[in-house]
């Protein structure tokens, strides 16, 4: 009988000898959505429990700043605070910043300002850095169950909506779903390698090459397969655009950029650093995936006349868009994708939170024809969500021209030529209704006079996502700098 590797005894788990500090930012978080649990009990006013949120995303935020020196501390062989998750984490964060500021009031005009909600966000959150800085299988696992689980009740948290309790178990039986082939790969990596840790399946499969037999390759692909549904690649899309639509939007707007940049955050280092020996088996599976994501996310874009549901199949092209940077399995390629990471969470986010302004309370104006005439009634508002738009389809000088552009050179530097001009082209055809959304504001007249009322933190979170849409892309090449700093590990430097 063939006998398994052993990991070296300074892998095994030390109790006494933990790190917290390559975790600190997710403790800082989980911590936050406990003391959150327990001042709902004491207040009434929901919007302190807000702004308790936002005081620890910012206190993450500068702990993962602080801890950013290069030492790369771990906690045991189960996570790690390097560059890559560290950046991650400035995504996540951000993510989660806007997606606080453009519930307090939506909470409040839809009848639902319960206080488990921004705890359940930030559990989310912590789920999403922990999946960011994940160095074995199992901590990636326990990782996406609690962004899974904590996503699957947020998006039935409209208790008064029926779409709402829809999306929730549509997205919970799918996941749930995903979860067994995610686990059932787990299985067969460790049934092929005899362990689960990244650092020793390196180790492995650079002492034996690919000769351990079918159970690696079936137990990868399953994997991919968990991965493809989490992060909405054709064909395993399904639930994206009823869940989408039936979540409340600030909802919608955290899970649209946040899961699926957990879900990159995982593929990446899990491809790119465990499993480079085997780049020409996966990446031209991914290749066709990335094709066909692309081009049916914006084919059904064009469809729909329903704004949330056109940015769902949005956010299934740009899934499509990003594996090109991971597949490309390059530096600049990992770069553009950790870029293209960021600069999405600022114009998407942006994008829904303008759809949460248009719409008011029993109406929710999620339809193309609610935007006419946009531009005169609310212009500032407008302007913004053109922005945003603009970005999305690839126009310069904006970030999503830059996440782009990065991604498609790196393709090409590797080879992958005809990768690169697909991306090109379903962008060229995503402009139309990109910018058929924009005609709506500036261009025709406007079914209804009302002027959407923005409160003040609403207001703020548009403000910022704007700021960071276009300085993103006046200004990328800190950001690439920082991003190209933040890969070493992943590449074996």
């Amino acid at each position: 009988m063939e006998s398994r590797p052993t990991l070296p005894e300074d892998t095994a788990m030390n109790i006494t000898g933990l790190n917290f500090t390559a975790i600190a930012p997710q403790i800082i978080i989980v911590i936050t959505a406990l003391v959150i649990l327990l001042a709902d009990l004491f207040t009434s006013k929901k919007s302190i429990l807000a702004y308790l949120s936002l005081l620890g995303v910012i206190v993450a935020a500068v702990v993962s700043w602080y801890i950013w020196d290069g030492t790369d501390p771990m906690f045991q062989t189960m996570a790690v605070a390097d560059g890559y998750s560290l950046f991650l984490n400035l995504v996540f964060l951000v993510t989660t910043a806007l997606s606080v500021l453009v519930s307090i009031n939506y909470l409040v005009r839809e009848g639902m300002n319960y206080g488990e909600y921004y705890t359940l966000l930030l559990l989310a959150t912590g789920g999403m850095m922990l999946m960011g800085s994940a160095t074995d299988l199992m901590t990636v696992f326990l990782a996406l169950e609690i962004l899974s689980i904590s996503l699957y009740v947020l998006a039935g948290l409209n208790r008064a909506e029926l779409k709402s309790g829809e999306s929730a178990l549509k997205y919970f039986l799918l996941g749930a779903f995903a979860s067994g082939f995610l686990l059932y790969g787990i299985a067969l990596i460790y049934g092929a390698t005899g362990t689960t840790n990244l650092a020793a399946i390196v180790d492995f499969l650079t002492g034996t090459g690919t000769t351990s037999g079918p159970y690696l390759f079936i137990g990868l692909g399953l994997l991919l397969v968990g991965f493809s549904f989490k992060i909405a690649l054709v064909p395993f899309h399904m639930w994206t655009p009823d869940v989408y639509e039936g979540a409340p939007t600030s909802v919608t707007a955290f899970m649209s950029v946040g899961a699926k940049a957990a879900g990159f955050a995982a593929l990446g280092r899990l491809l790119l650093y465990a499993f480079p020996t085997l780049l020409w088996d996966w990446a031209w599976a991914l290749a066709a995936l990335s094709v066909l994501t692309m081009t049916l996310g914006n084919l059904a874009a064009i469809a729909q006349t329903n704004v949330k549901r056109m940015l769902a199949y949005s956010s299934i092209a740009h899934a499509g868009y990003i594996l090109i940077g991971i597949i490309a399995a390059n530096e600049a390629g990992m770069a553009g994708v950790l870029f293209y990471l960021l600069a999405y969470a600022f114009m998407n986010v942006g994008a829904f939170a303008v759809v949460i302004a248009v719409g008011r309370e029993g109406e929710p104006n999620l339809e193309l024809s609610d935007y006419a005439g946009l531009g005169s009634r609310q212009p500032l508002l407008a302007a913004a969500m053109a922005v945003f738009m603009f970005s999305l389809a690839g126009v310069p000088p904006l970030a999503g021209f830059f996440g782009k552009f990065y991604i498609f050179s790196a393709a090409v530097q590797a080879g992958f030529v005809g990768l690169a001009i697909m991306g090109v082209l379903n962008s060229v055809v995503s402009a139309f209704f990109y910018l058929r959304l924009i005609v709506y504001m500036y261009m025709r007249e406007p079914v209804v006079e009302a002027r959407p009322v923005l409160a003040p933190p609403l207001a703020l979170a548009i403000a910022l996502a704007t700021l960071g849409t276009i300085v993103l892309g006046l200004l990328p090449t800190p950001l690439l700098t920082l991003a190209q700093q933040s890969i070493a590990m992943l590449f074996g430097a």
